[in-house]
């Protein structure tokens, strides 16, 4: 499985690491592993190979300008779609970055629950563990973190890292 990416600055991983440590029965997100992802793609097998893919993302995003993206709050999905609940997150508000999904969304299928009108821009914090602690995390005014997204990266899951990165313009 591959996805196209929004990098996070190292102000919103440090954010939702240090959150992470109000859930200790919850599976964090490893450092450095932090990311908003804008688009499911699949395993690129169905277009013949993994190039093709990229060669798709990379038409998809055409003229894409930089975007800003903001960090507005903790919020959970009290009941995740995949994977354990509930799932604690870094709400994050981008015109910029849901229009980009809806092009993507144009140019990929969406998956069904979690993308197109169901897409919810956020930076996973922790899955699973207590509800309890999660809805107490959820009250955590934290101050807004804002960036300009300069750049996309699409990560394979399988190797759990980016393969390729996209420059803003597109």
């Amino acid at each position: 499985m591959y996805s196209v990416n929004v990098p996070v600055p190292s102000a919103v991983a440090r954010l939702a690491g240090d959150l992470s440590r109000e859930l200790p029965a919850a599976r964090a997100r490893e450092r450095g592993t932090h990311t908003l992802v804008c688009k499911r793609l699949g395993d690129g097998t169905g277009d013949g190979s993994y190039h093709r893919l990229e060669a798709r993302v990379r038409e998809a995003v055409s003229g894409t300008p930089p975007f800003r993206a903001r960090v507005t709050g903790v919020e959970q999905f009290a009941t995740a779609v995949t994977d354990p609940s509930p799932v604690v997150y870094l709400a994050v508000e981008s015109p910029g970055l849901v229009a980009l999904h809806e092009r993507l969304c144009d140019a990929f299928d969406p998956v069904a629950d979690l993308e197109g009108d169901d897409y919810v821009p956020h930076v996973t914090i922790a899955r699973g563990g207590s509800p309890e602690r999660a809805a107490a995390l959820c009250e955590t005014d934290v101050d807004p973190v804002e960036w300009t997204v300069t750049e996309l990266s699409v990560r394979s899951a399988r190797h759990d890292r980016s393969v390729t990165t996209v420059s803003l313009p597109a």
